[in-house]
């Protein structure tokens, strides 16, 4: 039991480094906006939780997803920080950088941004989830959840520092752009998208 949870709780920060600059960047940029910290919440989790129902059912044969699909997901990051690279900024200021308006729409983007960063985590849950029974994969995945709380409260107080916030804020047509566009590039160089794309070409 003991090494279950231990296991679980190394595998877990192992895999989920690479979300804290995104989501403390999300924080950031809504922190004065109480249902777009609801939304970033709901959308982190619905973006995992796709990627657990993904690793169980490979790890179970049930279907095999191709690695360089998943890294298209990465076309969404980049779209999002091209989007907020060219797009005019308002001069009465109401436009946000990512739209927090549209509920539906904002919890989908996070929620494929989550997912496509947490892509290569597949090449981790999916072989460590054959080697646990019925009990320790229950409570490994209860631990996962527990442990995605940890890590949303943490970047959002990290995100409430005055010093990180006031910078987000004020730089924040170029934090991120920067931020989304390497995800997604990265997302798509570690899923071997690129190399299907010129395979695919030629």
């Amino acid at each position: 039991m003991v090494t279950t949870i231990v296991s679980a709780i190394v595998s877990y920060i192992a895999t989920s480094i690479d979300y804290i600059v995104i989501l403390v960047v999300l924080f950031a940029q809504n922190e004065r906006r109480k249902r777009a910290v609801r939304d970033i919440f709901l959308g982190q989790y619905i973006g995992f939780t796709i990627l657990i129902a993904i690793s169980l059912l490979a790890a179970f044969g049930l279907t095999l997803i191709p690695q360089h699909w998943i890294g298209l997901l990465g076309l969404v990051p980049i779209f999002i920080g091209l989007k907020v690279l060219f797009e005019k900024e308002d001069d009465d200021d109401q436009e946000e950088i990512i739209d927090t308006n549209r509920f539906t729409s904002f919890i989908l983007s996070v929620a494929v941004i989550m997912l496509a960063a947490g892509g290569d985590n597949l090449g981790v849950y999916i072989p460590y989830f054959t080697t646990l029974n019925t009990f320790e994969l229950v409570v490994t995945i209860i631990i996962y959840y527990v442990l995605a709380a940890v890590l949303l409260y943490l970047c959002r107080r990290i995100a409430a520092v005055k010093g990180v916030s006031e910078t987000v804020e004020k730089y924040e047509r170029i934090i991120v752009p920067i931020v989304f566009v390497a995800l997604g590039i990265m997302i798509m160089y570690e899923n071997g998208t690129f190399s299907w794309i010129l395979n695919w070409i030629n």
